[in-house]
């Protein structure tokens, strides 16, 4: 394919995958998109590259190649199949981890490996433009920052574990990673081992298999900072929990740091024991709020310096504009857009990035209307429509009224004189309201977690 075409190609990709996110209820499906390589074969027909046999066997089993086909085609009507294919075999991805009796299917995939099940300690899944230095700090994750780097440039231990969580794409493996750079350049001694919660659970099976846990347990006891990301994988999988949960004992005992991230509070986590839960909790809890307007533009800023990469201001502006719940998501789009100009030669503006981006652009279209708006606020806050309307200041009314200016404004492209209408009120009570919920969402987990669930009622998932 030409280099135009093989572009749009991969950009009906990133639509499709999108658009299983927003409609589908498996997780599992949505998480493992990223893995998948999509490969364009003659007559209209697409292969899916995907690592394992096991993500093979489980997606042909839900059909998901004809659920992918189907939605591909109303991107582009002359696809005509899409079928699945293994590509290379690869340590087990998240999605494996999730099913029941992932444990068992784990063990039973392993043919062949060494006795000898001692990782390296050099940290080779670490990404090196992770780093503090290209770490966006704001009011949002400033604390989680802090925290991140008193563990980097101590070795006292303050707080263990410290445990960040926040939604996907917000910043959590960039912390992560962050931290484990900044030992190893320091050259202090300390040994730091960084893993998935996968990717701990595929070396566990794999020692019970060849019965070499004392090497599993030797290795992961005699680290300095185990960091495990996305502990969330290890729900519902109780072998793997009760080593952890020893591994984590041990580890606390010797004083020694952990670091683990999810995407919910220890508390919430589903399919974890009790047990297991209030040793996460015991130490330091983070959560990192969704970004703000001025740290997306400051994302964005920095990513052009490091695609070396001149972005006009009203570009960068109107993509922290637009594009406001995915900092991956963010970076993506600016990344595209630099690629697609210097592959068609042509200089960077806000209309050529319109254009380049359309179809992402209107997966974020605003649809909702100011009236659907205020009756979910309502009914959320078991309120009468009136009352948002009503003059009245006490906080039960005022609050919510606030809540749902701030979505009319986040969620619709009304300007704030219709939105003030709207409400009876005038456009200067709109943007007051609106900075106020901005402000207060950042220390008020109750209130963003409100916020969280009216976006998905409004958006029917």
């Amino acid at each position: 394919m030409n280099v135009v075409s093989q572009e749009k190609f991969h950009h009906q990709w990133e639509n499709v995958c999108r658009k299983i996110r927003s409609t589908s209820k498996d997780a599992v499906l949505s998480r493992w998109l990223d893995q998948i390589e999509p490969k364009i074969q003659e007559d209209g027909n697409v292969c899916l590259a995907v690592p394992t046999r096991f993500m093979h066997e489980w997606m042909k089993e839900k059909e998901y190649d004809v659920v992918i086909c189907s939605i591909w085609q109303n991107e582009n009507p002359a696809i005509r199949s899409v079928s699945l294919k293994i590509q290379t075999p690869c340590l087990p991805t998240a999605a494996e981890t999730s099913s029941p009796s992932a444990e068992k299917s784990l063990t039973d995939s392993i043919s062949s490996s060494p006795t000898d099940i001692l990782l390296e300690l050099e940290n080779t899944y670490l990404d090196p433009h992770f780093t503090f230095e290209n770490y966006v700090v704001g009011k949002s994750n400033e604390f989680a920052y802090a925290a991140a780097k008193r563990i980097a440039e101590t070795e006292e231990i303050t707080f263990n574990p410290l445990y960040l969580h926040s939604s996907v794409g917000l910043g959590k493996t960039h912390l992560m990673h962050a931290i484990a750079a900044a030992i190893q350049k320091t050259a202090s001694g300390r040994r730091v081992l960084y893993l998935s919660a996968e990717k701990f659970m595929y070396q566990f099976v794999r020692a019970l298999r060849f019965d070499d846990t004392v090497s599993f347990r030797d290795l992961f006891r005699s680290v300095d900072v185990l960091m495990i990301d996305d502990v969330q994988f290890i729900c519902g999988k109780k072998a793997t929990q009760e080593e952890f949960f020893h591994t984590f004992n041990a580890l606390i005992d010797q004083g020694k740091q952990i670091v683990l991230s999810s995407d919910s509070s220890p508390l919430d986590l589903k399919g974890i024991e009790d047990r297991l839960k209030t040793r996460m909790a015991q130490g330091l809890v983070v959560d990192i709020y969704p970004t703000t307007y001025e740290m997306r533009i400051g994302i964005l800023q920095s990513k052009a310096a490091l695609f070396n990469a001149k972005v006009p201001q009203d570009v960068i502006e109107f993509l922290a504009e637009k594009i406001t719940t995915n900092v991956r998501e963010l970076e993506g789009a600016l990344k595209r857009v630099v690629a697609s100009t210097q592959l068609l030669g042509t200089p960077i503006s806000l209309d050529t990035t319109k254009e380049l981006l359309r179809d992402l652009l209107n997966t974020y279209k605003k649809e909702f209307s100011i009236s659907d708006i205020q009756k979910a606020v309502a009914d959320y806050y078991n309120l009468k429509l009136l009352d948002l309307k009503s003059t009245r200041k006490d906080r039960r009314i005022a609050r919510p009224r606030q809540i749902a200016m701030y979505l009319a404004k986040t969620l619709t492209t009304k300007s704030l004189p219709e939105i003030g209408s709207a409400f009876d009120r005038d456009h200067t009570t709109i943007i007051h309201a609106v900075r106020t919920i901005e402000s207060k969402i950042m220390q008020d987990q109750d209130l963003s977690e409100d916020i969280t669930r009216l976006k998905r009622s409004l958006k029917g998932c």
